[in-house]
């Protein structure tokens, strides 16, 4: 058995007090090759919001990188990495690689991640819908054998399925499991979920994460209580790994650390669940729930490319484009909500992270 690369002891009191991880985008110029220069300025952006981590290789860095006529893959994992050696980081930083495809393929791209020192894996299920509970059972075990392993809970509107209690019971009990984003975008299935982890031994050894960018605000402020065995078991979403936090980074830091002192005091206050809907209905504007996410990641594009950090909206895929009336809603979204974004940040120190 491959011996697994654990978190520090330091990565994993952060992942479990909630960090902030960026899903991180793909930055093409308008021939739609690779931007290096502001791929890597996004990087240092997202390091100098105040991130706890970035997540490469997933949805938002556009599944086609692992395409061989691009053969983007291993080039944008590497260059993330490079960045983050370079900054020198002094708080917990952790490299989440996206890991996908049926078992050789997830292989293959944990054995890349590993030798250019990502800290865990976020494997995904998706485009595995014909697959048996027990087959990806059994390849996650393969995976969380080599690496850390965050579990991924995908909606099916975007190619995930819905699993059962009983899968997710059996998977919490994996050992290497560390984490799981949930974005089922369902309460039942996320209630499934963190029920399923109360009810494992390793409770205490997974954090959740949300991925509900529909339900970002009341994820983090709950707190689920079970009976188990005789016992009150509670357990918290503590942090986020979201496409929603590719945006306005630094608001996102701020929002999180402010949950964790509301934590603090029991007292909810209404104006956190008016905040919640404010964060949900940017999300509709940046995610396109409304073309059944045709614009999701042209979406976050746009944002990045109104705030200089990409030159412009292109995805490898030339089809994936701003939906009609996209733009025009992100426009109200800086009207109505001005307080949500990070633009004077951004603007105040964009010349370093696009400088060579």
């Amino acid at each position: 058995m491959t011996q697994r690369r654990e978190l520090s002891n330091e990565q994993r009191v952060a992942l479990h007090d909630g960090l902030v991880i960026p899903a991180h985008p793909l930055a093409l110029t308008a021939d739609r090759q690779l931007d290096e220069q502001s791929q890597r300025a996004l990087t240092r952006y997202y390091m100098a919001a105040g991130s706890g981590g970035i997540a490469v290789g997933v949805h938002s860095t556009q599944f086609e990188i692992r395409d061989p006529k691009y053969n983007l893959y291993e080039k944008v994992l590497r260059m993330a990495a490079e960045e983050v050696e370079l900054a020198g980081l002094t708080r917990p930083f952790i490299k989440v690689a996206g890991i996908c495809g049926p078992t050789e393929q997830a292989e293959k791209e944990t054995d890349i991640s590993i030798s250019l020192g990502y800290d865990a894996a976020l494997l995904s299920m998706g485009g595995l819908t014909g697959w048996t509970e027990a087959q990806i059972l059994e390849r996650t075990a393969r995976i969380a054998e080599k690496m850390p392993v965050i579990g991924f809970y995908l909606q099916p509107s975007v190619g995930g399925k819905v699993y059962s209690f009983d899968f997710w019971k059996q998977f919490a009990n994996i050992p290497g499991i560390v984490a799981i984003k949930m974005a089922p975008f369902n309460r039942y299935q996320t209630i499934d979920v963190v029920r399923a982890v109360c009810y494992s031994e390793r409770r205490d050894e997974i954090a959740l994460y949300t991925g509900n960018d529909d339900n970002i605000i009341t994820d983090l402020l709950t707190v689920y209580k079970f009976q188990f065995e005789g016992k009150n078991i509670e357990k918290r979403i503590v942090g986020g790994l979201l496409g929603h936090w590719a945006v306005w980074t630094q608001k996102a830091v701020e929002l999180l650390d402010e949950i964790k002192g509301i934590r603090m005091n029991p007292a909810l206050a209404s104006e956190w669940l008016t905040r919640n809907i404010e964060v949900t209905e940017t999300n509709a504007a940046f995610f396109d729930p409304a073309n059944g996410f045709a614009g999701c990641i042209p979406g976050i594009h746009e944002v990045l490319r109104r705030q200089g950090l990409l030159k412009g909206t292109w995805c490898l895929n030339p089809h994936e484009e701003l939906s009609p009336g996209q733009s025009e809603e992100i426009d109200r979204m800086y009207k109505d909500y001005p307080h949500l974004n990070d633009d004077a940040f951004v603007k105040a120190n964009l010349s370093n992270w696009l400088a060579e």
